[in-house]
Parts: C-alpha cells; structure tokens; sequence
C-alpha cells in the first residue's frame, strides 16, 4: 500500500515538472539573451562589471551572487524593452527592471536573469510604442512625457525651461520616473498635492506578458492603477505623463525647534489641514535628532540665519541625550509677490508652538530647495562615504498612534542613539490624497505618519554603527508595532513569505494576485521583491514511507531522490528546507518555476484525487493556460 503511494507520487512529481519544463520555465542561457541584440531596439551586455553593477543597489545589503543576473540589457525604446520580456515570457527567465539603482533590499535584482537598465537611455521625444522617450513639455496643457527612466531632476531642469514643474517629489531627485512611480514617490508636498502616484495622466507599459499598453484613467484604467504603486510586479513603466503647474522662482525654506511630542505633532497636522485654504505652507517635513553639541554646531553652521544673535545653545533648555524634533516647512513666490511671504508666513508661525526664538529661515531657488540632497550626497561621496550599506526602515504609522511610537521607539528602542547613524524624517500625510485604486497601501486612518529612518551603517568600533545592529534594531521596531498592535506599512517594503505579504496588502491582497495573473501570467517581473515566496512555494516532498506508518526516508536519501527526479525533468535542486508542517517531516526544496505554486498543497497524500482537488483550490494563482495539462497529469496518474 505504501509502496503503490510513494510510486505514484513520485510518477506524478516528474509529470509536473515536466509540464513546467514544457511550459519553457527554465533557466535560459547567456548565448541566447545575446540574440536579442539582432532584434534592435537595445544591447544586450554579459560583461562582468555591467552584471556586478547590476548586482549592488543603494542598500547594499543583498549579497552579489544572490542578485546576480545572467545580462544587462539597455533598451534604446519601448519596443526593445518589450523584445526583452516578451522572450522572458516565452523562455521563462526572469526579469527586473533597474532606475538608478536605488533599492535597499535588492528589489530591482533579477537573480539568473536580466536586469533592463531603464536609466542607460533617453532617445528623442515621441516615436510611439516603436520609439524612445525624451522630455516632451506640452505647455498648452502643461504636462510632460517622460521616458520610464529618466531622472527627476532632468525632468525638473527640463520643464523649467518652460517655467513649469510637476506638483509632487520626492526628497531625493536622483531617482527614475518608473521607479518612484511604482512604489509612491512622496516628499513633503504629499500632504497638499499627493504622492507621485496620484499625479500622472498617462502611463506607456510593458506588461509581463509582452503587451505594449497606453494605460491611463480611461484606458486600460486597471493596469494604470495596477502598475502605480505596484513595485515593478505588473510591467515596466516606458513612459510617464506627468501634469506639469506654475514653477515658483523662490522659497522661503524655515525650521523649528520642539523639545514637546505632542506640540510638533499638533503643528504638523494643523498645518497639513489647511491645504484646501489660501493661507499654507506649500512644504511640511520634520525630523528626529539627540540633542548633543554637533546638533548645536551643525545647526548654526548651516545655510541658514538667525535673528536672534544670542548663542544658539542657550535658546535649547535640555540636556544631552534628550529628544529634539524639527519641523521643516516651506513658502514658495516669485519676485511679483515678495513682499507678501514676511507676512503670510507670520500668520501661518502664531499659532504654531515651537521653542521660542528657535527659527531658522533662508531664501533659495526653487532647483536649488528640490535638489538640496545631491549637495549632501557629493560631501558624502568625496569622503567615500555614499557606497556603504544602507539598512533604511520606511514606516506609514496611523496617526492614533504616533505618540506610543515616539515612546516606544524615539525614546525607547532609538533611545539616545536617535539620528546617530542618519537623519529620521517624520511628518504626516492625508489620506485623501491617495488614490485608493492603486497598488500603493497606506493605514485606514484619514491621517498618517511617514517614518523613516534613513540610517547608514559606518562602522567604527561602536558597536551601535555596525550593520548587524542596525538591522537587529530595525527587526526590534517592528517587533514592538506587532506586540502593541500598532499597523503600520512599509514604505518601500521588503517581506520573506506570502504571509506577510499578505498582511501587508490587507483588503488589496487578492486583487494583486490577481492582477499578477492578468499582466504577468508567468511570473516573470520583479522577482527581486517575491522571489522568496516562490521558493517558499517550490516544495517537492522526498520524505515518502518506506515500510510502516512512522518510517521515512532520511533528509540526505531524500535529497538524493529528489536530485534524480529533478535532473529527469531537466531541473535542479538548490538546496532543502526544513518544514514544521505536517508532523516537522523534513521537506526538500527545488526550484521549478512558478507553476510549482501548486506544489505548497501537496503533502504526504496517499489518494491523487485528494491532491488535485487541494490544486484546484490554487487555479486562481497558477498558469491558467497550463491547467488542462495539469489535469491531464493527474489523469495519467489516476
């Protein structure tokens, strides 16, 4: 009885797996990916410094030879980006498409496959789906198409040519179009005019089914609001209309002291809640500081002017080790109405209940506010300090419960280490700025918190600088938001298993499954973000009976069978994982292409039909086109 079982299971792991192999989800080879070259429409690179380079994000957590690819390859158009995905569909290589590479966690990686570098090219405006995509400013209805991969401060120096600019940033303008697109993209102009997301017209795609789609509210509207926010998992973004308004010339850039919790939070939101009025600030951030003696230094020794000659410690009535926070707003005008930003900025700062005498101002250009990070980024760069590990942790925190996140976290977990090892940011968001079709997730309430913690990891025989402790401490906050039910979200997110993946989509969660399936049949897209959870899924049981209820094969006669039944099937095996499902019967891990999804409910069964009515269950998630064929398996077994 238990052999006839085992036979059969196993007669039926080597049928799945050679559907998959028929399926093409295989592993496709570097002479191949070079023929694409023939095709037009970009170059193909299998040199070793293009496939490192592709291997390292800003993160750089992620170890190379688990991001390496296979190739590179630089699109000159639309067309040579769907070349590359449509052979991907068909070949079942996997793909990722990279903006400047700024990821944490190796998102924008294609382990074994290719990575599109977006950013390599911009070819001249207007061409079609066939052509490139350069900085087209349409001032009679001001708005701009851009290429997916173009930079936002060449889209800003662009449209200012026109003296226009888009509404919504982003704090760092070095990032691409498609990236920040299919994520958020969000700044302290959030509050007033939404994230970037909520900011575009029109969107020319790739789907991961090789479709070349213009998508926009009213065409093709789900895929738009699919891909934006959708972390790369449903297409690669080749174009961007992006509604363009008024470039102001000036801005008068202020910050503000608090020694109060509640006080800065309270001014943030009163501030956030007059973006419908004619009297705001058009720019509202804060962040997280110790107080010490190079806050002190560093604050007076920075492009801003104080009023107040007195010296600047004396005005901070704490100690060091306390908590200060920051608010950071801005007014933007033009030279016509100057004379107006002393007095609207007056009456915007009475009601405001910062430490008295504590505020900052200076007047700069407009380009010269929206890039004031790059000016950080080249001090860094010449101390060799830029290309170091970045373990950074982008929080959305309901605003009920901002303050035990301050206690528990900035007082707590941070403690007197809070902005040591890089600045915190915090400030609040309307919800009702978001667009709720998309795939970007936000907390229910109507106001949230970013936090993030932009921390970078410069070991110097301090413990509480090395990457180890950082990350511990990152695994710690988030421990304390489970344990005291605070649901927050990650900006930027990284998760290991479809649980919490799951947890992190909430109410949104099947729709994106579904979405996957619609645009990306294949799972082909984005496996930097979920590969984890295709592996998890990729389980082919060994431990099978030998003789008697309770006797199982060993884990190394398992791993060898099932090396024998994989190299059948034109596959291999990468290794085991142990499982505590199911009696902790030791489970053997392989990696079989996305159809292997079916593979998780599949356990010890005795009876086939037991185990195609458990697939049926996941037909929603699987390869619609290759069900028949999977039951035509399980007909042969039966």
């Amino acid at each position: 009885m238990h052999n006839t079982a085992t036979k059969l299971y196993l007669i039926f792991t080597v049928t799945m797996c050679r559907i998959m192999v028929a399926m093409a989800l295989n592993i496709v080879e570097p002479t191949e990916l070079s023929r694409l070259d023939l095709l037009g429409g970009g170059h193909v690179s299998t040199e070793q410094h293009d496939l490192e380079d592709a291997s390292v994000d800003f993160g750089r957590l992620l170890a190379r030879d688990k991001a390496a690819p296979l190739a590179v390859f630089y699109p000159s158009s639309t067309e040579g980006v769907a070349q590359v995905v449509r052979a991907a569909h068909s070949r079942g290589f996997v793909v990722s498409a990279r903006g400047h590479g700024h990821s944490i966690n190796g998102q924008a990686s294609a382990y074994g496959g290719v990575v599109v570098k977006m950013m390599s090219t911009c070819a001249s405006a207007g061409g079609g789906h066939g052509g490139g995509w350069g900085r087209a400013v349409v001032e009679e209805v001001r708005y701009v198409d851009v290429w997916g991969g173009e930079l936002w401060i060449d889209v800003l120096r662009r449209t200012l040519e026109y003296g226009l600019a888009p509404r919504s940033w982003t704090d760092y303008l070095y990032l691409t179009v498609g990236g920040t697109l299919s994520n958020a993209g969000i700044s302290g102009q959030a509050f007033l005019h939404g994230p970037q997301i909520s900011n575009v017209y029109e969107l020319d795609v790739v789907t991961g089914n090789g479709e070349v789609l213009t998508c926009s509210e009213v065409e093709n509207s789900e895929l738009f609001h699919a891909v934006l926010g959708g972390l790369g998992q449903f297409g690669i973004i080749t174009r961007a209309r992006i509604p363009l308004e008024p470039a102001p010339q000036m801005v008068r850039w202020i910050r503000l002291l608090y020694s109060d919790f509640s006080a800065f939070t309270a001014d943030q939101e009163y501030l956030i809640s007059l973006g419908d009025s004619d009297l705001k600030f058009d720019y509202v951030e804060g962040f997280v500081k110790v107080v010490d003696e190079s806050l002190i230094n560093n604050w007076r020794s920075s492009s801003f002017s104080t009023p107040n000659p007195s010296k600047f410690s004396s005005i901070i009535p704490m100690s060091n080790g306390d908590i200060l926070y920051c608010l950071e707003v801005t007014k933007n005008y033009d030279e016509w109405n100057k004379d107006s930003v002393d007095q609207e900025v007056e009456l915007l700062m009475e009601n405001l209940n910062f430490i008295p005498h504590s505020e900052l101002s200076t007047d700069v250009l407009y380009v010269d506010f929206l890039d004031r990070v790059h000016k950080g980024e080249l001090n860094l760069r010449a101390k060799n300090l830029w290309d170091v590990p970045h373990p950074w942790l982008n929080l959305f925190v309901p605003k009920s419960r901002i303050a035990d996140f301050d206690r528990g976290v900035f007082k707590g977990i941070l403690g007197n280490n809070a902005g040591g090892s890089g600045p915190i940011i915090i400030y609040p968001m309307n919800k009702d700025k978001w667009d709720g079709r998309t795939s970007a997730v936000t907390p229910e309430e109507d106001v949230f918190y970013l936090v993030a913690l932009l921390r970078t990891a410069l070991y110097n025989g301090e413990e509480t600088q090395s990457l180890d402790y950082l990350i511990d401490q990152n695994g710690r906050i988030l421990q304390f938001c489970a344990e005291e039910g605070i649901e927050v979200k990650q900006y930027l997110p990284h998760y290991t298993s479809e649980g919490e993946w799951a947890a992190h989509f909430g109410a949104k969660w099947d729709k994106f499954r579904r979405n996957k399936m619609l645009f990306d049949t294949n799972h082909i897209l984005g496996t930097g973000i979920f590969i984890q959870i295709f592996e998890e899924k990729a389980y082919l049981i060994g431990m099978k009976r030998k003789s008697g209820a309770d006797d199982f094969f060993d884990k190394e006669e398992s791993l060898k069978e099932l090396t024998q039944l994989a190299d059948t099937a034109g596959l291999r095996v990468v290794g085991f994982n142990l499982s505590k499902q199911i009696d902790a019967v030791d489970k053997v891990l392989a990696e079989l292409g996305i159809s292997s999804i079916l593979m998780s409910k599949i356990d010890r069964t005795r009876n086939s039909q037991e185990v195609w009515n458990e697939t049926k269950k996941m037909i929603d998630i699987v390869c619609i086109s290759a069900v028949q064929d999977i039951q035509r398996g399980f007909a042969r077994i039966l």
